[in-house]
């Protein structure tokens, strides 16, 4: 298994703007939305994997989930890589923000406009969390955040040799970023000072997006939006004319050792769900992972 933060420091930089990805809702009893695309590493290619998911509105792990095998430091000119452009939308409200962190992706639903935007994210590192299972709302906007790491977060830059300031002032240098919108008391939705991080486990905690999506929620977003956060790595959906659909993601590992394994992290779903899912001929696909919707029956 690729070990994402292992890819931090080889990935050069790529896109900064925002390529969030606009669908119009499904109408009721529907949650499947888009349709998968292809693009073709270009001749000469010079750009990591993670330049092409920029570009797609994608974020890492959702283009290696979709295309196992691919070199992510240089995918090879020819290769047609799947954008894994349709999906499953939450079982939930479809209200304000509802964060995945299983699948990195954030949706937001712009209140009056019947559409959902969706924007890849970076999430809390291994030992820190982005919190899973939580009901909160914007608190606060900031413009020019700053950044006061927390001892413990010192602590361990320390033990990699690294030196962390007990304050970093706002500007282009805080790995904030430019925009910051702070849910509950601890933790933010926010930009970056890097190119890289968007669909691995690399923050501390907070949720982490390209600049230019984090540009757009922060002009769209209104204090007091209601913002959910949940941990689904297996969606299924029933649609109108009778054809089921799952989407299963790599699930986050629940423990250190988990992270560091090779072997795959278990699906965290009951006996009876697996059960049926077998039933419909979804094994392979609860084997294989792809981070895309696949049709197991009608």
């Amino acid at each position: 298994m690729i070990r994402f933060a292992a890819l931090v420091l080889a990935l050069g930089a790529v896109a900064p703007g925002a390529f969030a990805v606009t669908y119009p809702l499904p109408p009721e009893g529907s949650r499947l939305v888009g349709a998968p695309t292809t693009v073709t590493v270009p001749q000469g290619n010079t750009l990591p994997l993670e330049a092409f998911a920029a570009q797609n509105g994608q974020g890492l792990s959702n283009m290696l989930e979709a295309n196992p095998g691919v070199d992510p430091f240089l995918p090879k000119a020819g290769t047609q890589l799947v954008v894994p452009q349709q999906l499953i939308l939450p079982d939930t409200v479809r209200e304000g923000i509802v964060v995945n962190v299983a699948e990195m992706r954030l949706y937001y639903y712009p209140p009056g406009t019947n559409t959902v935007e969706v924007l890849p994210i970076g999430i809390g590192q291994a030992g820190r969390e982005t919190p899973r299972n939580w009901v909160t709302a914007v608190e606060r906007k900031q413009f020019g955040p700053t950044w006061s790491p927390t001892p413990n977060t010192r602590r361990a830059y320390a033990q990699e040799g690294k030196t962390l300031p007990a304050f970093v002032p706002a500007g282009p240098d805080n790995p904030m970023g430019l925009y910051a919108i702070y849910i509950g008391k601890l933790y933010a939705i926010h930009g970056t000072n890097s190119n890289f991080g968007i669909g691995l486990r690399v923050s501390q905690g907070c949720i982490r997006l390209r600049n230019g999506d984090i540009k757009y929620l922060f002009d769209n977003v209104p204090v007091g939006t209601r913002v959910q956060l949940i941990d689904r790595p297996v969606k299924t959906t029933t649609e109108p004319d009778g054809s089921r659909w799952v989407e299963v993601h790599e699930p986050l590992s629940r423990n250190r050792a988990e992270f560091e394994s090779t072997k795959k992290v278990p699906l965290p779903i009951t006996p009876a769900l697996r059960a049926q899912l077998v039933n419909e001929g979804a094994e392979a696909e609860l084997e294989r992972r792809s981070g895309m919707p696949v049709k197991i029956g009608i």
